[in-house]
């Protein structure tokens, strides 16, 4: 579980408009209980921490008394900062960093803080420029070209200084760190590893001593984040999505904040989010499209995730059986039934996902029945063929299953491996310098460093993934489970054991060939 800290000071009183009121104490009438700001925020990160650390000035203090944890009080954007110092240097678990006059919804919060990444911010791009056609401006002279600024626009009452690509923050400013053409706002939640908590801890020491630098505008988080991009660390960002975020200033932003909140569905973004968004071609189209219902209706119900992969087994083994009558009838059941044991072996992860239900137990029973119910499948079929008169295909069942084994240890040694695997530092810059100039420069030249060669190749590889055709390509060639069950299941009820098998061998080849090359061209790389 994460440690958690809230920012009572973010965005400070000299930002924030005028008033008696801290923002985390306004009241949010539109939900239920009545709840103010940092109560039901209070409520919503119980779970994670029963004992977060609250960061607020004197004067707003009473406004946290009263709330679980502790309450660290401040009296200027310094004490702020090393206040934050203080809450994560030594922290031993991940740390969720988020202002407390946040509303947001639960699973934001869920997604947030499980996610892989060493850092991960919120962010909001501001939206491009148009023209009268509503056609995108296009800056006159290039980013590479452009000088670096003290950004004075503002997007949801946050100062547009931050610099953002598709998967990280490049830079980040201040009102002395200027940035090269600013696009988008850090929006208040970031999440850190706790490997990075010490950095983050020097990072705000330094910037603490430069507050006299900074202006009155100057976002806490927007700093935190300042100092990790500055000493290298690679910050992701993702977007609230079909989510609500919203940091509030306001009863009346807070009334309004609360109504648009209510009317987004937050459990079918709940249901959505279960189903994993990299899956297979088949997986995508003819189970998932319907599993994530199967799967709320089976949560629902009390059904665990272990009890769904047990009717996943039993589908399976039934699948064999059927195949090993060797009757066109037995065959065609075959199939139907090894599809909703496929079906059934997607619904038992997203139940998990959706109804958070994680264990050790239920994923090594994943990982180890999805190849016994292939291997069962495989016998029942040689067995069909020998009671049908095809013929013996028992080697032909053999090639398949070691081909198939071959290239499950391929994935698994090399995941390993990889885990052990550095990742490619990033550039750090003094936080003295204002600009952002020597930081983009040297993110250039690891650019270029990384475009030669093996890896080059890989990262052309992997721009062509953009185009629909090429990305559904590259997700069946490696054969993955749900492409192997509906070959099985369509190949089956059309035809005989002895062209299953042929059909699994030969893509399956194809598949391990491709696997097998693009492991040792990345090891390389």
């Amino acid at each position: 579980m994460p440690r958690v800290v809230l920012l009572g000071s973010s965005p400070g009183p000299d930002a924030a408009p005028a008033q008696s009121t801290p923002p985390a104490a306004l009241t949010l009438p539109a939900l239920p209980g009545c709840p103010t700001v940092i109560g039901k925020l209070h409520g919503q990160l119980a779970s994670l921490d029963s004992a977060p650390v609250t960061i607020a000035r004197t004067g707003d203090a009473p406004a946290y008394r009263g709330f679980p944890g502790s309450l660290v009080e401040t009296s200027d954007l310094a004490g702020d900062l090393r206040a934050v110092a203080d809450a994560v240097e030594h922290a031993t678990e991940n740390l969720l960093i988020l202002p407390a006059n946040s509303l947001i919804h639960d699973e934001l919060i869920y997604q947030i803080t499980k996610s892989k990444r060493g850092a991960l911010a919120l962010i909001a791009k501001e939206p491009h420029e148009e023209d009268e056609n509503g056609d995108t401006i296009v800056p006159d002279v290039p980013i590479d070209e452009a000088e670096p600024e003290i950004g004075d626009r503002t997007w949801e009452d946050l100062p547009v200084r931050a610099r953002a690509s598709k998967s990280r923050v490049i830079s980040v400013g201040s009102a002395y760190h200027a940035v090269t053409r600013p696009n988008a706002v850090l929006l208040g939640p970031l999440h850190l590893h706790h490997k990075h908590a010490p950095t983050l801890a020097e990072a705000a020491r330094e910037l603490a001593d430069m507050a006299h630098l900074l202006g009155p505008e100057d976002d806490l988080v927007q700093l935190l984040v300042l100092g990790l991009v500055r000493r290298g660390v690679s910050v992701g960002i993702r977007g609230r999505r079909d989510l609500f975020f919203r940091r509030l200033v306001s009863q009346e932003q807070a009334d309004e904040s609360a109504a648009e909140m209510s009317m987004i569905n937050e459990d079918r973004a709940r249901l959505n989010n279960a189903v994993k968004g990299a899956d297979g071609f088949f997986t995508t189209y003819f189970v998932s499209t319907y599993s994530r219902f199967i799967a709320r209706w089976a949560a629902r119900r009390g059904l665990t995730p272990n009890q769904v992969t047990l009717i996943s087994i039993a589908l399976g083994v039934a699948a064999a059986a059927c195949f090993a009558t060797g009757a066109r009838a037995g065959m065609v059941a075959g199939g139907v039934l090894i599809y909703f044991a496929f079906v059934f072996d997607c619904v038992d992860g997203q139940v998990a996902r959706y109804a958070r239900k994680f264990g050790v137990l239920g994923a090594w029973l994943d990982a180890t029945f999805d190849r016994f119910k292939e291997y069962v499948v495989f016998a029942g079929l040689a067995v069909g063929a020998a009671v049908s008169g095809v013929g013996d295909v028992w080697t032909l069942a053999l090639i398949a299953l070691s081909l198939q084994s071959g290239k499950h240890l391929l994935d698994f040694s090399f995941g390993a491996a990889n885990r052990r695997k550095p990742p490619s530092p990033l550039p750090s810059v003094s936080l003295t310098i204002s600009a952002d100039t020597e930081l983009r420069a040297a993110l250039e030249q690891r650019k270029i460093a990384r475009s030669g060669g093996i890896r080059g190749l890989l990262k052309m590889w992997s721009k062509a993934g953009k185009y629909r055709a090429v990305y559904w390509a590259r997700k069946m060639i490696v054969f993955p489970i749900g492409e192997r069950f509906a070959a099985i299941a369509i190949v089956s009820a059309l035809f005989d054991a002895r062209v299953t098998f042929l059909t699994l061998i030969i893509w399956g080849g194809i598949a391990a060939t491709y696997t097998l090359t693009g492991r040792l061209m990345r090891s390389l790389a």
